[in-house]
């Protein structure tokens, strides 16, 4: 299967290696605006480079497109293959702005092309076995869900100002990851925050440390909470209280061994960052792009759940910069 790359960024390089192992899947070429970036990336996997994205999707044989450019130009790469009637997997978010999303959803659904969003934590396997175990009710109705999401250190300042908010690029992931367990659409969230690691990201009108609590129709609520600073390692943990019992996933460590002696009992702290925490939901994702690309059929994270979670990020922002909760109807 021929798939084209917009994009040749750290994310970028993410995908290129796992379309590199996928024996269903060939990287034919490369668009970047930093070409010599685009050279380098293909060169490694035996792609080709080409100046624009138009050119890139529109060649020959061009099967898939994988949107990984910056956040600002995804709306425009999604129309693009929307027009050429590629299917196209973008990383998240849609856009920072819900208006130009729905404006982009409904020439998607006009061309009839499959559109799939990168939340990558759905395919994360530890994720997805709480998930089904849940789904399979051992532990009866969910009643509680908390999400832990920490970052080992800030982003640097040029990304932040151009992220968003902590709402829009961090917390989305949750916001997607409480809607895939919840089963039911948050209806009200209350949303706070401090910038208590770095001045700079408060001076540039964000938060680096947040809560957001949300609840659903039928009762159930769902606490997130996120920091920019865990100085022992990438912190991803999810708890789900129902009313027979609690689903717990944790982090992983690289080994599972544990040094006990007089003074301590010690372990492995968990992966640094999120390139090796899910690594392996990468390969999964690309898998199930592939066979949507395959089996021409929806994928498991569509535009409509990249355009709920932005919905969920924006009212996050409201409620904070309000200091009041927010419905979701609002």
């Amino acid at each position: 299967m021929n798939l084209v790359l917009l994009g040749a960024g750290r994310i970028g390089r993410v995908h290129a290696a796992s379309i590199a192992r996928h024996p269903r899947a060939r990287l034919q070429a490369v668009v970047d605006v930093d070409r010599p970036a685009a050279e380098s990336l293909a060169a490694e996997y035996g792609a080709k480079v080409v100046d624009s994205a138009e050119a890139a999707v529109s060649g020959p044989g061009v099967e898939g497109v994988l949107v990984c450019t910056s956040t600002d130009t995804h709306v425009e790469m999604i129309e693009l293959a929307a027009r050429y009637e590629k299917p196209v997997f973008c990383e998240k978010p849609i856009d920072l702005d819900l208006k130009k999303v729905d404006a982009c959803l409904q020439k998607v659904e006009k061309s009839g092309i499959a559109l799939m969003i990168g939340f990558n934590r759905r395919f994360d396997p530890h994720f997805r076995a709480l998930e089904q175990r849940l789904a399979a009710g051992e532990i009866g109705s969910l009643e509680m869900l908390r999400i832990t999401s920490r970052d080992p250190e800030p982003p640097p300042m040029e990304y932040v100002k151009v992220s968003g908010g902590i709402f829009k690029d961090m917390t989305i992931h949750d916001f997607d990851m409480a809607r895939f367990l919840l089963g039911e659409e948050p209806v009200e969230l209350f949303a706070t925050g401090s910038c208590l690691v770095d001045g700079e990201i408060g001076k540039a009108g964000d938060i680096d440390t947040s809560l957001v609590v949300m609840r659903t129709a039928g009762g159930k609520l769902c606490y997130i909470e996120n920091s920019r600073r865990a100085i022992y390692g990438y912190d991803q943990r999810i708890e789900a209280l129902g009313s027979g019992g609690m689903l717990q996933a944790g982090n992983p460590s690289p080994t599972t061994v544990t040094r006990l002696s007089e003074e301590a009992v010690t372990s492995d702290k968990p992966p640094y960052f999120f390139l090796e925490r899910y690594a392996e939901a990468y390969r999964a994702e690309l898998d199930e792009f592939i066979q949507v690309v395959a089996e021409g059929r929806a994928p498991a994270v569509d535009g409509r759940d990249g355009r709920a979670a932005l919905a969920l990020a924006e009212a996050a922002t409201i409620s904070n910069r309000e200091a009041r909760p927010v419905k979701m109807e609002d």
